[in-house]
């Protein structure tokens, strides 16, 4: 029996991994480059692309159960059909997905329209899995720290609706939590969903208030323009990634990323402790300047 981990070098796959080594798991990597893959000892390594579906062949022979993740793509959809038919064909019935919360709502988001799509062939397909859907990793304004210390402005454009952000070290954990449990169970299990969200749903001027407080200086919140948002990103990602966050940024402001009843309770007790909040990653990365 074996948990194959794909987009295993990435931040959430490689901390799925070690939680899955934690608890004794068979475990199997897929990269692209094992010559540069580091692992913990017991991981056996395969090589493998969404795009190829003969290294797919061999790398999921003998899986009992997959993670499916898929990096924000042009043909992200694509790779994810292509992966979900390969499994099937390996005789892989048992898997989780990590989606995105929304996508039903998101429906004009280009990789959160895909990730819906790969949802319904789930379903469809009748594979059991747990579709894990995410809000805002908490992490990705590890990638604005220093235009938050330099010019003392939080510039994500999150709104007044508010975003239920969560910590990546938790989604790991749940992921590999759900993997065990579907990988352990003595007969195959229902499909079922599960919002992944932090314990506060945050506006921008929560976020940027939060700032304020770790850093001990005043911070701004930068304000909802999305276009100038998208134009800064476009000198660090392709334009049409860009593009993309503006229009997810565009949701965030009409829509917000918020939690259904129970859902921290829920992931609270799936945990068995309480979900790291934004202000606690907020000092360690304020510790950490």
């Amino acid at each position: 029996m074996t948990i194959l981990v794909s987009g295993a070098t990435g931040n959430i796959g490689s901390q799925v991994i070690q939680h899955l080594v934690n608890h004794g798991a068979d475990v199997r990597a897929l990269v692209r480059d094992p010559s540069k893959a580091v692992f913990p000892t017991g991981v056996a390594v395969v090589k493998g692309d969404f795009l190829d579906v003969e290294s797919l062949h061999s790398a999921f022979e003998g899986v009992s159960t997959l993670f499916l993740l898929n990096a924000v793509a042009p043909d992200e959809f694509t790779q994810a059909l292509i992966a979900l038919n390969v499994a099937r064909a390996a005789g892989i019935e048992r898997v989780v997905y990590l989606s995105v919360i929304h996508p039903d709502v998101y429906v004009n988001v280009p990789h959160f329209a895909g990730k819906f799509g790969v949802e319904r062939m789930i379903e469809q397909m009748g594979l059991h899995a747990t579709i894990l859907r995410p809000a805002y990793f908490i992490q990705n304004d590890l990638t604005i720290k220093d235009v938050i210390t330099a010019y003392g402005v939080y510039p994500m454009p999150v709104g007044d609706k508010g975003l239920a952000m969560m910590d990546v070290r938790d989604i790991a954990e749940i992921a590999a939590i759900e993997l065990l449990r579907r990988e352990q169970a003595t007969q195959l299990l229902p499909l079922t969903r599960i919002n992944l969200v932090g314990p506060d749903t945050l506006t921008g001027m929560d976020v940027a208030g939060i700032w304020t407080d770790v850093l001990g200086r005043p911070i701004k919140y930068g304000g909802d323009d999305t276009a100038a948002f998208e134009q800064n990103l476009k000198q660090f990602m392709p334009a049409w990634m860009a593009d993309d966050m503006r229009i997810m940024g565009e949701r965030f402001l009409t829509n917000g990323m918020l939690p259904e009843g129970g859902d921290v309770e829920r992931l609270t007790k799936l945990l068995g402790r309480p979900l790291r909040s934004y202000r606690a990653f907020a000092s360690e990365t304020a510790a950490s300047l």
